[in-house]
């Protein structure tokens, strides 16, 4: 790793790849002249007239709207820096070193930016020429003489750090600048890890697009952000494809969205959606909720079986013949005719809308050969005509009638006889008792619809007409969903490719998955390249080596996470008596609020109302989860629940046996416990008055 910082306290230092008296000053004046050409990019986009450009107005709009969008992507952001490293290459890429062609040197950044003559002054970090700043090593220095890092304080260039990856007298070392831009405070929201990516995440964010990647990451390994980088090389590498097919980000909440969300927007991708599984289901109002034995029934598989037997069970064999009549000519299409055509269309298990469309084609084609065998010459415009023929489509009525998804789902599970003849063989009898309503809705508005119902009703909908495909998905916290949940998701993806990560130890639902190999079937991506990720970034290496003693009640077959950091971190178990447990939190959160950073108290449910009570006595404003933190309001009261995929700086950790006496099992509590343990940065705190579950016990901590 590098050998070499220098910044303003230090001095100067000698730059082996530019013999200047201060390489602090030469860096700052290219990064002076960088923003400054940026800037005139800008200009020039804003100055572009369209006017004659354009055939008409459609063509207009969308030519500004990509305009506008270029406009925006090219804004500097002040506080952002514009470049993170530079590669000093040996031989011009490309080059064969035996030509000795003379190396040339890049800025690697967020964003590509050129000179007023189109040379480039900084190089995106997806190039094929920026991937030794993140692959090179001493073993593979990839034909680098020289890879430097840059330190900003506020979006001032203040240090750098060189690392000369063919001298083999310069020591291999740990980054100081690397390590302290992993362990820079977290105020605000996620912010991208683009100056930090590792070796084995740079693998996976530039995997190609053709397949499916599933990533299981432990906690602090930077999962999401692999995720979300991926998605932006992929923008870069295939963005007119993409461009096409479209990108979607699937969160556990919106919580989780809204604290991701300007990490894309840093890297220059402005259209990428974002949604949960709720949002993509979201065919009916949700206001209910199901038990937790309802819920995993619902979740089941199986249940696409049964939603595919009640969609054909409407599928009727004819009783008469369909007669068209025609000018002075009758012609008839006799009823085995018809329920031989029906038989084929449910032979060939097309959807259910597509094959009704069919059907009067189907049958008017029927009419058409007989017309030909009596010696009239039809054309396509006379098969038309027959199949919107009355009779037609009384027959299509009759045989194929038209299927409303939702009020479909309102019949399975609100009358028991249908139930059972369409679960037969599939549910048992108690499971089909388990997820009817007690009381059946009388409408599909009036029904009080529960999360799981409507994942039931998208189901019903893809049966009846294909789900629209997207180009790539990146589901993130996939260990919670339910296998109809990854169906939902699969069919977003079913021509494209997909993104899927999470973590087995995290898994908090009754339903969660026990296997990636198994989540991935159910989202239709059967034998994709799993990848494990165990090196940890973010979460101190006290910490998580606590956290990990859960591992073997949780996730007996996952590797334990290590952690690359050099700081302990502050570390802290509390016991105290109950009627002194809210004043001890308080303190806890006085303590951390003395330190920089974002401050999370983590608690369970039923544990919020007091601390909040708590926290008003005591004058402490706090944030709610998702809200953005400031300067000037750093601390967030966060349900348990909602703490997947959240960071702080310090986490302050109220009461762990409630968090897992929260949950209807004690493995799925200890897994809520995990989550809640592992969501430090910089220091842990926990506070408890209850006995600490018995996995945690061990070696006292201070």
């Amino acid at each position: 790793m590098p050998s070499h910082a220098h910044d303003q306290a230090q001095g100067p230092a000698h730059d082996r790849a530019h013999d200047q008296p201060d390489p602090l000053e030469r860096e700052r004046a290219h990064l002076a002249g960088s923003r400054a050409a940026l800037r005139a990019m800008r200009r020039d986009a804003e100055a572009l007239n369209i006017a004659d450009v354009t055939a008409n107005w459609v063509n207009a709009e969308v030519l500004q709207g990509e305009v506008d969008a270029r406009i925006k992507a090219l804004a500097d952001l002040a506080h952002t820096p514009l470049f993170f490293g530079r590669l000093d290459y040996l031989h011009a890429p490309g080059v064969d070193a035996a030509e000795g062609a003379e190396g040339e040197n890049f800025y690697i950044g967020r964003r590509h930016v050129h000179d007023a003559d189109g040379d480039p002054m900084v190089i995106d970090w997806r190039a094929p020429v920026s991937q030794p700043f993140y692959r090179a090593s001493k073993k593979d220095p990839m034909d680098l003489g020289l890879r430097r890092r840059f330190g900003y304080t506020a979006g001032q260039l203040t240090a750098y750090e060189d690392e000369h990856l063919t001298d083999p007298a310069e020591a291999e070392q740990h980054s100081k600048l690397l390590q302290s831009e992993i362990e820079r405070p977290r105020v605000g929201p996620m912010r991208d890890i683009v100056a930090t990516i590792q070796p084995e995440q740079d693998e996976i964010v530039r995997a190609g697009i053709g397949g499916t990647v599933c990533v299981q990451g432990a906690p602090g390994t930077g999962k999401t952000a692999v995720g979300l980088h991926r998605v932006a090389y992929l923008l870069y590498a295939h963005r007119e494809r993409l461009a096409r097919s479209g990108t979607l980000v699937i969160g556990p909440n919106r919580s989780f969205l809204h604290y991701i969300e300007q990490v894309l927007p840093a890297l220059g991708e402005l259209e990428v959606k974002q949604a949960t599984v709720d949002d993509l289901v979201a065919h009916v109002e949700v206001r209910g909720a199901d038990d937790a034995a309802a819920a995993t029934v619902k979740g089941d598989a199986r249940l696409a079986e049964v939603l595919r037997r009640a969609v054909r069970s409407h599928v009727r064999m004819p009783s008469e013949a369909c007669v068209v009549v025609r000018g002075s000519r009758r012609w008839r299409v006799p009823a085995y005719e018809i329920e031989e055509i029906v038989e084929e269309l449910l032979r060939r298990d097309i959807r259910y809308g597509a094959a009704r469309e069919a059907l009067p084609q189907r049958i008017a084609h029927a009419v058409l050969v007989r017309m030909e065998q009596a010696g009239e010459a039809p054309d396509d415009r006379v098969q038309d005509a027959v199949a919107r023929n009355a009779a037609v489509k009384a027959v299509v009525k009759e045989v194929w009638p038209p299927v409303d998804p939702a009020k479909l789902v309102l019949r399975l599970l609100g009358d028991a006889e249908f139930l059972a003849e369409q679960a037969a063989g599939v549910l048992t009898p108690e499971e089909q008792k388990t997820i009817l309503w007690a009381k059946p809705a009388r409408s599909v508005k009036s029904a009080k619809w529960s999360a799981a119902d409507a994942v039931l009703i998208d189901e019903a909908a893809d049966l009846v007409s294909r789900t629209h495909s997207l180009g790539h998905v990146v589901l993130d916290e996939a260990q919670d969903l339910s296998p109809m949940q990854y169906r939902a998701v699969g069919r977003r993806c079913t021509t494209g490719s997909a993104t899927i990560l999470g973590d087995i130890a995290q898994g908090t639902t009754p339903w969660s998955t026990d296997t990636w190999e198994e989540a991935l079937v159910h989202l239709g991506k059967p034998g994709a390249q799993i990848e494990e990720l165990t090196l940890g970034f973010r979460v101190p290496r006290e910490v998580i080596a606590y956290a990990s003693r859960l591992l073997p009640a949780i996730a007996p077959d996952l590797t334990e996470a290590t952690s690359i950091r050099e700081s302990a971190g502050d570390f802290a178990i509390r016991p105290v008596a109950a009627a002194e447990l809210d004043d001890a939190v308080i303190a806890a959160c006085h303590e951390a609020l003395a330190k920089e950073g974002s401050i999370g108290l983590i608690a369970a449910e039923a544990r919020l109302p007091a601390l909040r009570a708590a926290l008003e006595a005591a004058g402490l404003a706090v944030l709610a989860p998702g809200e953005e933190t400031s300067a000037d309001a750093r601390l967030t009261l966060v349900p348990a629940t909602l703490a997947k995929g959240l960071e702080y700086d310090y986490v302050v950790l109220d009461e762990p046996a409630a968090i897992v006496g929260g949950e209807p099992d004690e493995r799925t509590g200890l897994r809520r416990l995990y989550v809640c343990l592992t969501r430090p940065v910089s220091g842990l705190t926990v506070v408890h008055a209850a006995g600490l579950p018995e996995r945690l016990l061990g070696a006292a901590v201070g």
